[in-house]
């Protein structure tokens, strides 16, 4: 559910295909996405799960996974 609703996020937010996304996905290296479009993902995460991301943990996410298991962690 977590990864799903994130999916559709990143999807959104990076114009990239559902299909290409998997929890080992990359953000900055794979999706090539930069420090603007983590600040859109990391909003409208915050916005969907109706949780708060501190800076310091949003700068260490670097896969899917990472944050999958931030939002699980902290829901």
């Amino acid at each position: 559910m977590v990864f799903e609703k994130l999916v559709s996020i990143i999807a959104d937010t990076l114009d990239v295909s559902k299909d290409d996304l998997k929890m080992e996905t990359s953000l900055k290296e794979d999706l090539e996405a930069d420090s603007l479009d983590v600040v859109e993902i990391i909003m409208a995460v915050e916005d969907e799960f109706g949780i708060e991301i501190d800076d310091t943990a949003a700068f260490e996410f670097q896969t899917i996974a990472d944050v999958v298991n931030y939002i699980e962690s902290n829901k």
